[in-house]
């Protein structure tokens, strides 16, 4: 029971944050000027601002155990970066701190999955 507990919250907050992602394409003049400073290209803020939502999505419906590994894969990927991006920028720490506190959300969420949503390898059959 507590891990079904644990699961849900922190897959409903990762959710939430990746949801909220979707500033990303409104043009914010906050979005827009941190991807600037960032140095990144303003297609990525696009792009980003369409996957994430996605993987939200894709982590809250029920099977797509396959597609479910990329969007904590992918979501992974673009949390390590941020922490990585704000860190090296020289932002303060409740700036980059951020990314690592969802980064251990997304942990919990993928270690307390249920089997429902977890993808079973398959292992070539030796000839």
């Amino acid at each position: 029971m507590a891990r079904t507990v644990a699961y849900w919250i922190t897959t409903g907050v990762v959710a939430l944050m990746l949801l909220g992602s979707l500033s990303y394409l409104t043009g914010n003049e906050q979005v827009v000027s941190g991807f600037a400073k960032a140095g990144y290209p303003q297609h990525l803020r696009i792009v980003l601002g369409i996957v994430k939502p996605a993987a939200a999505i894709v982590l809250l419906l029920p099977g797509l155990a396959l597609l479910k590994e990329w969007a904590y894969a992918g979501v992974t990927f673009a949390w390590v970066m941020a922490f990585i991006s704000a860190y090296a920028l020289g932002e303060p720490a409740q700036i980059w701190v951020m990314p690592l506190a969802l980064l251990a959300l997304l942990i919990v969420s993928y270690v307390t999955r249920p089997p429902s949503r977890r993808s079973t390898a398959r292992r070539p059959v030796p000839s």
